[in-house]
């Protein structure tokens, strides 16, 4: 059963996403941090911490497919409340706790922050799934797209408290949107740092295929609000993925914008179609890329035996901050997370290759895209498994990135689109 420490025990009086959780207390005076997520996650599917165990303990999750609902009109209806969750990250009071999250220039590795979102946004989708006639969820719940991470401040201070809030602001028949907010204590007050939606799906027990999650019921007019920007979001994603330059031409406008760097690139000197030339303060493409390689042991495992997708995002973060930090010369600072994309689970034990790219500049902003995937050496297939968007910004101009081939002016387009949204929104 769910411990009343991760469930709202007071009511808020407005129902704004942020405010909804204000109340999340513990019995025992405080909220809990991200060591009692975890653990509490390992509870609800009944994992282990030992490796060998923990294998035996997927395998008996197996029996909980008869716990399934057979539809979801077989499921409560729960609230937004009903998920609402309050956890402290205690920088400021545990130096030990630091260590793990701090950076060699005296700040928060935000790659811990993405880890720390991605088990936040797992517990959140289990409190709105949470069946107290159950010991065990049959469900795995999983992440399938971190749709927006805005940052609402560049600093993070590592020796000030960090207190997350999130709940359940949307639910269609196997997924559910959750929304968290992170804020930090500094000069007396918690002060917003970042906003992050991510969307969640239910699958079954042995993660192979969709299961039903409870409906969700509005109560009032701003929960109402909250509910119709989760179906406008899920509107957005689709026709996002309708226009994707992988399925359709570009448009007129974006023609011409690719038509144009061409010209630009052209050596007047020999008109030739094959001559390319690089304009001042410009990088190409093919010069603005990094790689790495991770091997996946079992220590970065899931609670479904798989690795977790946060250590996947923290990974392709830092690469493609690294990207973005070589390519303006100085220390960037992230603008907004978008769009990343859980195509694929990656095995314990595989090769993951991480290649990022500059794919887009305007002014000081430095568009990176990151593209993973899992390695096969004995049949020597490589498959996608994630594509991450990072929006940086630098102290200063950056060079123009220029693509020279046509594959790679998609990728410009693609940036420039992702770029865009993070602007416009």
């Amino acid at each position: 059963m769910l411990s009343p420490r991760f469930l709202l025990l007071r009511s808020a009086a407005s129902l704004t996403t942020r405010s909804l959780c204000a109340g999340g207390v513990s019995n025992k005076g405080r909220a809990p941090d991200m060591a009692e997520v975890r653990n509490r996650l390992r509870e609800i599917v009944g994992a282990s911490t030992n490796w060998s165990d923990h294998q035996q303990a997927m395998a008996e999750r197996v029996s909980l497919s008869s716990m399934l609902a057979k539809s979801q009109n077989d499921l409560p209806a729960k609230g937004m409340k009903d998920s609402c969750l309050e956890v402290h990250l205690p920088l400021g009071s545990e130096p030990q706790l630091r260590e793990k999250y701090l950076t060699f220039h005296n700040t928060v590795r935000f790659g811990r922050i993405l880890e720390d979102l991605d088990s936040l946004a797992v517990l959140i989708s289990y409190s709105h799934t949470y069946n107290p006639t159950l010991k065990r969820s049959p469900l795995s719940i999983v992440t399938a797209l971190v749709d927006k991470i805005d940052m609402r401040q560049h600093v993070i201070y590592p020796d000030c408290d960090i207190k997350f809030t999130g709940h359940v602001t949307w639910v269609g028949r196997t997924s559910i949107e959750a929304k968290m907010h992170m804020s930090q204590y500094y000069d007396g007050a918690y002060s917003p740092v970042l906003d992050a939606t991510f969307v969640m799906v239910a699958r079954d027990p042995e993660n192979k295929r969709a299961a039903f999650v409870n409906p969700l019921k509005p109560e009032g007019s701003e929960e109402e609000k909250i509910f119709q920007e989760g179906e406008a979001n899920k509107s957005r994603r689709q026709e996002l993925s309708t226009a994707s330059l992988l399925k359709v031409a570009p448009t007129d406008e974006e023609r011409k914008i690719v038509h144009s760097l061409f010209l630009n690139t052209l050596d007047t000197k020999t008109v030739s179609f094959r001559s390319r030339v690089l304009p001042p303060n410009s990088v190409w493409m093919e010069d603005a890329k990094l790689k790495g390689l991770e091997i996946c042991h079992p220590q970065e495992r899931n609670i479904f035996n798989r690795i977790f997708g946060g250590f996947l995002m923290r990974k392709a973060y830092e690469l493609g901050w690294a990207n973005a930090c070589s390519y303006g010369g100085c220390r960037p600072s992230l603008v907004a997370v978008d769009d990343i994309l859980f195509q694929k689970p990656v095995e314990i034990g595989s090769l993951l290759l991480l290649s990022s790219q500059v794919c887009y500049t305007q002014g000081k902003y430095i568009q990176v895209r990151v593209h993973s995937e899992v390695f096969d050496p004995l049949t020597r297939q490589h498959n996608t498994t994630n594509v991450f968007h990072f929006t940086f910004v630098s102290d200063r101009d950056v060079p123009s990135i220029i693509p020279m081939t046509y594959g790679e002016s998609m990728l410009y387009l693609d940036g420039k689109r992702h770029f865009n949204q993070t602007v416009e929104s």
